[in-house]
């Protein structure tokens, strides 16, 4: 008779589970991948205002899962009279063994054939996927947010996708309205599409963070055709409001006659008439993400969208946002309750959701020791896939290589550490430029903070607060130390700015060193004191079992399970 009632109950669970699959399938988004494709990359933005110190402040999580995750630097350069600069095409995702060479030398495989005018300067940046901060603290982030699939260009006619327009913008540009009219330009000129759809990017300097949205324009356009090869639009975030992109389209209503907080291709309105996106004889204003990026649904009837209002929510609690609200109806931005201040935004990178009801570690869901990684169902800020995550920081009282930081996390944002590296830096750790997922190798900075994260899994709830200790004493004591930092380059600066670079340089490479070398410890002490899922202290030289106890909750599921299965 319990078997039977067992039975009953999944059954129920099992047209329940059938009927919200068709409930999804019938309020699809009309996006060309139906899963936000990939879900990959959370971007937030912070205007000056609205943050604690009064920096701007974007992020990017980069969050593919097999994606390569080198960085390098490149240094500013200057060029002859008459020099080119090639165009390559450089997929986000693509890999290869480390065993050819590293992606960012062997992507020259991939030449466009297109060679544009190069300019007199170019300014030093650092770069992963995407190019993060320049010298003269030019930031920016990326998220994939599709498009409709008539607008998808993958031939080869387009020179650029967007990992080539953000290195162009790293190279050429100081502020970010210069970063975007140089990207739509190129764009719209030379094409834009490939193997890149619809994408926004958070450009920032020191004084205002836009959203930048682009798309192809279909697989039919030719440079010939005289039509722009792209549309795009860009909104400016108010300097005292906070924004978020999680892979869905953010722009709205547009007023163009705003120069302020608005900028657009030529045919951004015109394109969608054209296609049957917008009828202007409808009553409805225009809406750039309906035209070109509808995408349906809310966190509440459907958990992968749960990201947009989690964001909301966090960041001002007090406007008691729905979570049944669709995503589209979301503001572009919102005042926060309170100012963000760097660590803050740290933090939000890393949300699970707990305490709501997306927590992946509500009920049993985490399993024994309350692992968050374990539940996929809800898409939140933090995911256990990322390569990295980036928070950038661009600081206008300070000069250009002081005031901009990007801090980088390794990994999982729950069991990284962000190390800063100054807009004024010289070089990288020769540790950042190698690995790759497929090959372990212990000179990559990367694996470090794999090999934590993967002992980390094992007994969640017992092995983060370890990982926890770790963090406050190298996360929060170079942040601690990031005022001093700051006094004694600006002192070298007003000198020699050579000497500031140089020490700005040496700073954050013995930092990254010195958290490196403590997250290969951390995995080795980690897998020393969970063996056997016991807890081995090293120190005393006991087990203390108690530590590895299952939580009661656990333990009346497991018999309950006994019961129905008797």
């Amino acid at each position: 008779m319990k078997k039977a009632w067992l039975f009953l109950v999944l059954g129920f669970i099992l047209v329940g589970c059938g009927l919200l699959l068709v409930s999804n399938q019938s309020a699809a988004p009309l996006l060309e991948d139906r899963v936000l494709s990939g879900e990959n990359c959370t971007v937030i933005m912070v205007g000056k205002k609205a943050s604690a110190d009064g920096s701007t402040m974007t992020t990017h999580t980069a969050d593919c899962g097999m994606c390569d995750w080198t960085w390098r630097y490149v240094p500013p350069a200057d060029h002859r009279p008459g020099a080119t600069r090639k165009i390559y095409r450089i997929s986000q995702t693509r890999t290869w063994p480390p065993s050819e060479g590293l992606k960012w030398d062997l992507i020259k495989r991939d030449f466009t054939g297109v060679e544009i005018p190069e300019v007199p300067h170019t300014y030093g940046y650092l770069h992963g996927v995407f190019g993060y901060m320049n010298d003269q603290q030019l930031a920016i982030g990326e998220s994939t947010i599709g498009n409709r699939p008539k607008m998808s260009n993958p031939t080869q006619t387009p020179v650029f996708n967007i990992t080539m327009l953000t290195l162009l913008a790293m190279e050429r540009c100081r502020t970010a309205r210069e970063a975007i009219k140089l990207m739509g330009s190129l764009a719209e000129k030379y094409g834009y599409g490939g193997e890149d759809g619809g994408e926004m990017l958070a450009v920032a300097d020191p004084e205002e963070v836009w959203v930048f949205e682009i798309m192809p324009v279909g697989p039919l356009w030719t440079p010939e055709s005289g039509k722009p090869g792209a549309v795009w639009c860009a909104q400016r975030v108010p300097d005292d409001q906070v924004s978020v992109c999680p892979n869905e389209s953010r722009i709205g209503e547009i007023d163009l006659k705003n120069p302020d907080y608005f900028l657009a291709s030529e045919n951004v309105i015109s394109y969608a008439v054209e296609n049957g996106y917008w009828d202007p004889k409808s009553g409805q204003p225009f809406s750039w993400k309906k035209a070109y990026s509808p995408a349906e649904g809310s966190a509440k009837d459907n958990p992968r969208r749960a990201r947009m209002w989690r964001f909301f929510d966090l960041v001002a609690p007090s406007a008691r946002f729905s979570p049944s609200l669709p995503n589209m109806d979301f503001p572009f931005s919102v005042k926060p309750d309170k100012p963000l201040s760097v660590k803050d935004v740290m933090e939000l990178t890393r949300d699970k959701g707990y305490g709501t009801f997306f927590d992946p570690t509500r009920g049993i869901r985490g399993g024994p020791y309350q692992n968050p990684n374990y539940d996929s169902t809800a898409r939140l800020i933090s995911v256990r896939q990322a390569e990295y995550t980036t928070v950038t920081q661009c600081r206008g009282w300070l000069p250009a290589p002081i005031g901009g930081i990007v801090w980088l996390a390794w990994g999982a944002q729950d069991t990284s550490c962000y190390l800063p590296f100054y807009a004024g830096v010289k070089a990288l750790p020769a540790s950042f430029s190698l690995g790759d997922h497929w090959v372990f190798n212990r000179q990559s900075a990367r694996w470090a903070f794999d090999y934590v994260d993967f002992h980390t899994q094992v007994a969640y709830s017992v092995a983060i607060a370890e990982v926890k200790k770790a963090r406050e004493k190298w996360e929060d004591g170079v942040l601690n130390q990031i005022q001093e930092i700051d006094r004694q380059a600006l002192e070298l600066y007003r000198k020699n700015p050579v000497r500031a670079a140089d020490f700005l340089t040496a700073f954050s490479l013995n930092n990254a060193e010195n958290v490196v070398r403590a997250w290969w410890q951390l995995g080795d002490e980690l897998l020393v004191k969970l063996n056997h899922l016991s807890y081995y202290n090293s120190e005393r030289r006991t087990i203390e079992r108690r530590k590895m106890d299952f939580p009661e909750t656990w333990k009346k599921a497991v018999r309950l399970i006994d019961i129905i299965f008797e």
